[in-house]
């Protein structure tokens, strides 16, 4: 099996070049070089710029001789996948587009959700944004599907963290549960989250490719419910801190929803599962990431995400005196 990965060396990509080469896939990767040159040594990398429009290397590679598959991690806007087949003229192979859950316009829970108006106007990654992610991945999903038809197969992520997360998202509650004691949560703790471990889907694409299996599945995770204040007591528990949540008035952050939105973290893994998509306990994941996290010296998280420790304070201390007015800690 010959198989192509557009992207492959940062966080989700490199969970499905990983599981392709445990498949034995013959893997050959495409991008601008810059990320991760260190890794998978000995799997022949071609490079060029999805964002220029250089596929100079990737046509000459396809045209020398044909891939079998191809996983397109990199792609967010239709001009980006337009310019990717053009440059595989003739493919005609197993197209595999790794998308997104934002593309759902509706509560729904499986992958027949109404999806949202497509963008392919939005052509600048730059511009993407909240309001404009999802419509653009609807664009390109309508690219693939329009010319590989039942050769096409659309996999759409949901939240997904695991060793190498590029995010820093999920990190600030998992170092903050660690560090125990009350918790500033800006949201109902009883909220559902899902969130899926990186290497499962790795093993849910290389499952797509192996079986040359078509179609659209939700790639989400754990197989168990579970909510935020469930996360937080697992990053905990995995800490071996004790950690007590203190709802406080404050904007929802990256996991608290407003509750029109909890729909969007209930989404339904069944048609995934069937077709190869594995489910590793969440406390191994998050022992995974503290692993991870610790041995490359936890640096900040990026600005923006979660509170800082002043901040926190601040909340928490208001939330104390909200409780001794016997005033809801939120604006509900």
């Amino acid at each position: 099996m010959r198989a192509l990965v557009l992207g492959g060396t940062a966080f989700v990509g490199r969970a499905i070049v990983d599981a392709l080469l445990r498949d034995g896939a013959d893997v050959t990767l495409f991008g601008r070089g810059r990320t991760g040159p260190e890794l998978f040594p000995g799997v022949r990398r071609l490079v060029g710029d999805r964002d220029t429009g250089d596929y100079a290397a990737l046509t000459a590679a396809a045209r020398e001789r044909p891939f079998d598959a191809v996983v397109d991690v990199s792609g967010y806007v239709a001009r980006q996948v337009r310019g990717a087949l053009a440059a595989l003229e003739g493919h005609e192979g197993r197209y595999v587009f790794v998308s997104t859950q934002a593309v759902y316009a509706g509560p729904g829970s499986g992958e027949d959700t109404p999806r949202k108006a497509p963008r392919p106007d939005v052509d600048d990654v730059a511009l993407l944004d909240n309001s404009t992610y999802g419509p653009a991945k609807v664009a390109c999903e309508d690219e693939v599907t329009a010319r590989f038809g039942e050769r096409a197969t659309v996999v759409r992520p949901g939240q997904v963290t695991g060793p190498y997360d590029t995010s820093d998202a999920f990190l600030y509650w998992l170092r903050r549960a660690g560090r125990g004691g009350p918790v500033a949560v800006p949201a109902d703790p009883a909220q559902p989250v899902q969130l899926l471990d990186a290497r499962d889907l790795g093993r849910l694409v290389a499952a797509l490719v192996r079986a040359d299996l078509g179609g659209a599945f939700n790639a989400v995770g754990p197989a168990e419910p579970l909510t935020l204040a469930g996360l937080l007591a697992v990053c905990a528990r995995v800490a071996g801190t004790r950690a007590r949540l203190v709802p406080v008035r404050d904007e929802p952050g990256y996991f608290p929803l407003v509750r029109e939105d909890w729909a969007s973290q209930r989404r339904d893994a069944a048609r995934a599962r069937a077709a190869g998509l594995t489910a590793t306990p969440f406390a191994e994941t998050v022992a995974a990431v503290r692993e991870w996290d610790a041995a490359r010296g936890r640096p900040a998280p990026e600005a923006g995400l979660g509170y800082t420790a002043r901040r926190e304070a601040e909340l928490l201390a208001e939330a104390e005196l909200l409780a001794e007015r016997g005033e809801p800690p939120r604006g509900a």
